[in-house]
């Protein structure tokens, strides 16, 4: 799918010279010749991009940026400028531009940076994407942290070092949160046993479990034995 960019820019000769461009280099362009269409285009048509010229017709390039940041339109901004102003190149960054160019520029310079701020956007976006991905995947249980896809867990920040075995009933109890598990349940789910068995192997990968995450085994805090019918883990009460 083709990235979107909107040049905003009230010099007719410009928004020709930087649309072509920016179309030979594979993006739809849109364009608005002032501020105002600028804005209410940045809104409904969700470019990837925005170009946005600082001098501009109804409202310039300083409040644009100001007013859709205040609408949380987190799309990058490119902004331009005939002045070497230090103080508008501050305060565009400041407002929540993404680069600066002064006029004159080439295209392709243009088209350089234009590469590099959508590169730069969606490396952000994978990065957000993946750690909300392993947010939702991660199970939290008092100070117990498991990475199902990783393979891993941590109590207190600290790696635990588990056998495979003890990792999937960690896993197995902690996705079963509050429910009470019989021995042959646990046999079933974690061994793949369906039938009755040697259900003292639970026993024992329970307490090599409570070795490594109870901070006394002898009351243990988040696996607690159910007389009579085996097994839950739960969240540790707070005195």
């Amino acid at each position: 799918m083709d990235k979107k960019v909107l040049v905003v820019d009230d010099e007719q000769s410009i928004l020709t010279l930087l649309k072509y461009n920016l179309e030979q280099a594979g993006y739809s362009v849109l364009t608005a010749a002032d501020g105002e269409e600028g804005k209410d285009l940045a809104v409904s048509e969700n470019p990837d991009l925005i170009i946005l010229d600082l001098m501009l017709p109804k409202l310039d390039g300083i409040e644009v940026c100001k007013e859709l940041r205040q609408q949380k339109v987190m799309t990058p901004i490119l902004m331009l400028t005939a002045k070497d102003d230090e103080f508008d190149k501050v305060l565009g960054l400041e407002l929540g531009a993404d680069d600066y160019m002064t006029k004159p520029f080439s295209p392709r310079e243009v088209v350089a940076r234009t590469k590099a701020i959508l590169r730069r956007a969606q490396l952000h976006q994978d990065a957000a994407t993946k750690q909300e991905e392993e947010t939702a995947d991660t199970l939290l249980i008092g100070d117990i942290k498991i990475l199902p896809e990783f393979y891993e867990a941590y109590f207190l920040e600290n790696l635990l070092e588990l056998t495979p075995k003890e990792f999937e009933l960690l896993l197995y109890l902690a996705k079963n949160k509050g429910r009470v598990l019989t021995r042959d349940q646990l046999l079933s789910a974690v061994w793949n046993y369906d039938f009755a068995g040697d259900t003292r192997i639970v026993d024992v990968h329970i307490s090599h479990l409570r070795e490594k995450i109870e901070q006394n085994t002898k009351k243990p805090s988040y696996i607690k034995t159910i007389r009579g019918l085996g097994y839950k883990l739960e969240e540790p009460r707070t005195e």
